[in-house]
């Protein structure tokens, strides 16, 4: 069996968005964060900070990793700031990871 090494320098662009996806979506407190949502819901910080047992500040810092990393969207609406899954961006690096597994392994 040869070795694929054509990615031993860079990975493809597709995968590239992707792993900071993985990397947010290894916490485990942001994946409570994310169940939080029903779909097509938008939550602000304060209902996010009420339902969970981490700090304000805590909670404000893995919404910006989210947001950083593509899973959430947010806008700022008077004095809130309003999140809500980008359910289609994660769903395509879900399927970046499937079809190279389906083509590969």
């Amino acid at each position: 069996m040869v070795m694929k090494s054509a990615y031993t320098q860079t990975i493809p662009p597709a995968w590239q968005a992707m792993s900071k996806v993985f990397t947010a979506l290894g916490d485990e407190h942001r994946q409570r964060i994310l169940l939080l949502f029903e779909r097509g819901e938008r939550l602000n910080v304060g209902q996010i900070v009420d339902a969970s047992p981490l700090s304000r500040s805590a909670i404000a810092h893995h919404l910006r990793v989210l947001r950083e990393a593509g899973v959430l969207h947010s806008e700022k609406v008077g004095k809130e700031v309003y999140f809500w899954i980008d359910a289609g961006f994660v769903a395509q690096a879900m399927q970046n990871v499937l079809d190279y597994i389906r083509e590969n392994l």
